[in-house]
């Protein structure tokens, strides 16, 4: 329950917490079930995305083209699809006939009266026949069941392996949009899903149209009052059907956002328990996920009070078939015996048998037929998310005379850099070339009303720096100057919207890029480490590296004294982002890894900001020496490690100030000299 801020005359709670009871929960669940809000397959494609933006006929379009993609992709398969069509094919040939051979043991052996050895021997045939069919049967599901999964798998490993390889080559701004929840359910049910598509669309209900059109052929031709009878029955099932679908499926739908919702704020909690233990958050998340599952249980129950009820009523009409069959089908044997009816026109006991058996196998396809009609639905969604993605192009693809990035680096220039960060790289043309000047923030707003955050803004504007090869350029500025921005452009995270970067003259996008980026080491300020070992995370930037070399990185890095003191060493498993370890050892631990890779440009993002002072002295000790005859870019809030920086840029909204060496800006008395001196005092306080 909500509670009021400490010390507060207003009852009301200054922040509105989602703490009410599961019974309140409840009821609002229940309001938007009847109002139908569950219902759509468009809501799964929507639920990690948000709404879809694109109109029906363009959706529609899309829809048929990524239908061809995907029989494009299982065309290298086409062969295990024909022996699996065959297969389902078999099997239901052979379970359709199957009833005949009890109708004939029944009808031609059991009620004739020939010699008892003569109906031994016929009884021994019919049944061995009936027996090998039976096994066949078993036998070909058993292949059919094979081939299905070895196929699904077979696609599931192409699609995975083609879109997880999209994926991490997708633009930064494509993978924020999707978020990580997007992109783990696209890698996982939604490929699940698309993989079925071929077994929903094609095969499982063809097999089921097949089916229920020979056991009517079958039963028209055995005893069509029989079959009018027992065909009677199949309407009510698909209604039935279609109401536990339409009414069991949506509460799961809603059973699976809250599952997620629930998810997601317990990895919140553990992600972020330094916070919750040090604002005593403890009962609350334990309330709000206590909640949380009891909602799910009693949504769970109100779909399996459901579930009860609708199946209850199945398995009674189930019952009531049997009963309709032996009771008409007597009551014709009885009436065409009383009346001398011709034996070949006559209801059997056979017949009845027969019916009997036959009446199920209807059911059968009848439920494949609506299951498949809705699944497909489920597997289409999924599949537009997947081929959506397979079908984004890639982050920067190279030029076609793109040529390699090797050699020395001499020069890296900035002429006439504008950038802004945008939803959308429409003011890109397909080279990454600018298609018109970027659009300026305006003071006030072109239109009443609009909001001026959603305005693209130039973070980097008119930006002109030469930096020789093998010197040490210092970024200086406030909190979002556009530092860090300079040093992604000079990644090449992004692309300038206006102007170009040139390594040795040549503008950065006529290099491969990934021949570039394999000149670039980043330390940035927000560390990532990988749940592993230290010798692991170390060796992520060159795998081939050395044990010898991963030492000597990591003692260069100021690393190796604390390293060595862990339970393992070198082996020590640090956990998920490093979280056995403090900031400042994940921050060596990260300097160690740029520097494993020999970059011939290196970045330090606020690479020292987690140090303490003996540590961050040792380090600028040792990158004395290792930054010599590499370009260096360094953003540092403390000034005091700059002061040897052969050219230090002051930088506010995005456009440079100030530039020089450390003296020379000193000198001059301008911005940076009143930030020294800032500093100064700051410390002289402490």
């Amino acid at each position: 329950m909500n509670q009021t801020p400490y010390n507060s005359p207003d009852p009301t709670p200054a922040v509105s917490w989602p703490l009410r009871s599961s019974r309140g929960r409840y009821g609002e669940f229940l309001k938007k079930l009847r109002r139908g809000e569950f219902r759509g397959e468009k809501m799964l494609a929507d639920e990690v995305d948000g709404p879809d933006r694109n109109p029906d006929h363009q959706r529609r379009q899309k829809r048929r083209s990524y239908l061809r993609l995907y029989i494009h992709r299982l065309w290298p398969h086409w062969k295990m699809v024909v022996a699996l069509t065959l297969l389902a094919v078999s099997v239901s040939v052979l379970e359709i006939i199957q009833p005949l051979f009890a109708r004939h043991i029944i009808d031609k052996v059991l009620l004739t009266e020939q010699e008892p050895a003569d109906r031994f021997l016929r009884l021994n045939q019919v049944g061995g026949i009936f027996l090998s069919v039976v096994l066949l049967t078993r036998v070909l599901g058993v292949a059919r069941a094979w081939y299905q999964q070895l196929l699904n798998v077979r696609v599931i490993l192409t699609l995975r392996r083609s879109l997880f390889d999209r994926l991490i080559r997708l633009p930064l701004n494509k993978l924020s949009d999707m978020k990580v929840g997007g992109i783990i359910s696209r890698l996982t049910d939604d490929i699940d899903k698309t993989t079925g598509l071929l077994q929903m669309a094609v095969i499982s209900p063809g097999v089921a149209v097949f089916r229920l059109l020979l056991a009517m052929v079958i039963l028209f031709s055995l005893n069509w009052k029989l079959a009018l009878t027992a065909l009677g029955i199949v309407p009510p099932i698909m209604l039935l059907s279609m109401i536990a679908i339409r009414r069991i499926r949506p509460i799961y739908r809603a059973i699976r956002k809250d599952v997620a919702f629930v998810d997601g704020r317990v990895g919140e909690a553990f992600q972020g328990i330094r916070a919750v233990r040090a604002f005593g958050g403890e009962p609350r998340e334990s309330h709000e996920y206590t909640i949380g599952q009891h909602l799910i249980m009693r949504m769970r129950m109100f779909a399996a009070r459901r579930e009860i009820i609708l199946w209850s009523t199945w398995g009674f009409l189930m019952a009531l078939i049997g009963v309709v069959i032996t009771w008409a089908g007597g009551y014709w044997y009885l009436n065409d015996i009383a009346n001398n009816v011709p034996l070949d026109r006559r209801t059997t006991i056979g017949d009845i048998s027969a019916f009997q058996f036959y009446t199920l196998l209807l059911l059968n396809p009848v439920w494949q037929i609506v299951e498949s009609m809705t699944e497909l639905q489920r597997s289409l969604a999924s599949m537009e998310r997947v081929f959506e993605v397979l079908e984004m192009p890639i982050d920067k693809p190279d030029r076609e005379q793109a040529i390699e990035a090797g050699g020395e680096v001499q020069e890296i220039a900035f002429e006439n850099v504008w950038f802004a960060y945008r939803d959308e790289d429409d003011k890109l043309g397909p080279d990454h070339s600018p298609k018109s000047k970027p659009e300026k923030a305006p003071s006030v707003l072109a239109n009443p009303g609009e909001d001026v955050e959603k305005l693209p803004r130039d973070v980097i504007r008119n930006f002109n720096l030469t930096v020789r090869g093998g010197s040490v350029v210092a970024l200086v500025g406030r909190s979002g100057a556009g530092k860090t921005t300079v040093t992604d452009l000079v990644a090449r995270f992004y692309d300038p919207c206006q102007g170009r970067i040139t390594l040795n003259g040549i503008d950065l996008r006529d290099y491969q890029l990934k021949s570039y980026r394999s000149l670039i080491g980043v330390v940035q300020q927000e560390v990532f480490l990988f749940d592993g070992t230290v010798l692991e995370n170390i060796a992520y930037a060159n795998h081939d590296a050395s044990h010898e070399r991963i030492v000597e990185a990591a003692k260069r890095a100021n690393a190796d004294e604390f390293i060595v003191d862990l339970p393992n060493g070198y082996d020590s498993i640090i956990g998920e982002r490093g979280v056995k370890l403090s900031g400042g050892q994940r921050q060596r631990l990260s300097i160690a890894r740029a520097l494993l890779a020999d970059p011939q440009i290196l970045i330090l993002d606020e690479a020292t900001s987690n140090l303490d002072t003996e540590s961050e002295q040792l380090i600028q000790q040792s990158m004395t020496t290792l930054l010599q005859d590499r370009t260096t870019f360094v953003i540092a809030h403390r000034l005091s490690t700059i002061t040897h920086a052969h050219q230090i840029v002051v930088m506010e909204d995005g456009e440079i100030q100030e530039s020089g060496t450390h003296s020379s800006l000193m000198q001059r008395g301008g911005i940076y000299a009143r930030m020294v001196r800032r500093q100064h005092d700051a410390v002289s306080l402490i």
